[in-house]
């Protein structure tokens, strides 16, 4: 999701999974229904429905914002009526940088101030990134603008990586007690990758790709406070559907943007308040 990585965006999937439309189907026809309680960190979120459904009226969803954009909008969305629960903070496009930014630090002041949990963005380049790079920018990120969650891009997703990303997840927590360490593969991955992420990104295309989504049967295992998904291209019409099925399957947290292009996070969505409305309006206030 970096600047500089933003033509990864919109891969499929290499994993051979079960259909949920299909699953949905030959539950109903064998007359059994599934209920799916769903907990997450920051509080329970209720009972959903058979998964690959939309009936999941009263779930709070949490915003995550890749704030790969300008101040001004840096701005909107921590003056929004329901900030979001975390923003990216990308710096460079690959992380941290050499030097700290004075603008950033002031961006970052501005949205932890208003309850926003800030991740630090670092590329892992598909697990082929030095380690001692990624966690250079662990160190700096804490230094530097008091960042200690981290938000790890491009992870592979494949069993040969699990390795490096156990090495880079454990560091991060030995050098952040009580940081999250947030993995993007943007695909379903290894599940084992269930275990080193706090939270993952598992799906990170345009809506068009969202609407035939497969969803493994594992997902189920896991509360949805460890799923992330990211849709873009996705028309304000469609906006409402795009939210319904991001809860129905199983997604803590989710972005949902029109924009397009190389990097479709250049700005907030045209719908922004609507979607900050719509997506929060179950949650906890205060």
């Amino acid at each position: 999701m970096s600047a500089l990585d933003r033509h990864r965006h919109g891969r499929g999937s290499v994993w051979a999974m079960l259909a949920v439309t299909v699953l949905a189907g030959v539950l109903a026809v064998a007359g059994v229904a599934i209920g799916v309680t769903i907990t997450r960190g920051r509080g329970p979120v209720g009972t959903i429905g058979p998964v690959g459904t939309t009936s999941t009226d009263g779930l709070c969803e949490h915003l995550v914002v890749p704030a790969y954009f300008a101040p001004g909008y840096w701005a909107q969305a921590t003056r929004s009526t329901a900030p979001p629960a975390d923003m990216i903070l990308d710096i460079t496009g690959v992380g941290a940088g050499t030097a700290p930014d004075p603008e950033f630090r002031t961006l970052v002041s501005e949205a932890k101030a208003a309850g926003i949990t800030l991740l630090g963005y670092s590329s892992t380049v598909d697990g082929q990134r030095p380690v001692a790079q990624v966690e250079a920018d662990v160190r700096d990120y804490a230094a530097w603008y008091g960042v200690t969650s981290i938000f790890l891009d491009r992870v592979s997703g494949q069993p040969q990586q699990i390795p490096y990303y156990q090495q880079l997840a454990g560091y991060i927590h030995r050098t952040n007690p009580g940081s999250q360490v947030w993995l993007n593969p943007g695909i379903f991955p290894d599940q084992r990758y269930m275990s080193i992420g706090d939270v993952v990104m598992v799906f990170e295309g345009t809506y068009a790709r969202y609407l035939a989504l497969d969803v493994p049967g594992w997902v189920r295992n896991y509360p949805a406070s460890k799923f992330a998904h990211t849709i873009y291209a996705t028309p304000g019409a469609d906006l409402a559907n795009a939210l319904g099925l991001a809860r129905s399957r199983g997604a803590g947290y989710v972005y949902v943007t029109d924009g397009t292009g190389s990097n479709p996070y250049q700005a907030l969505p045209s719908y922004w308040p609507n979607e900050d409305t719509s997506a929060t309006a179950a949650c906890p206030k205060g």
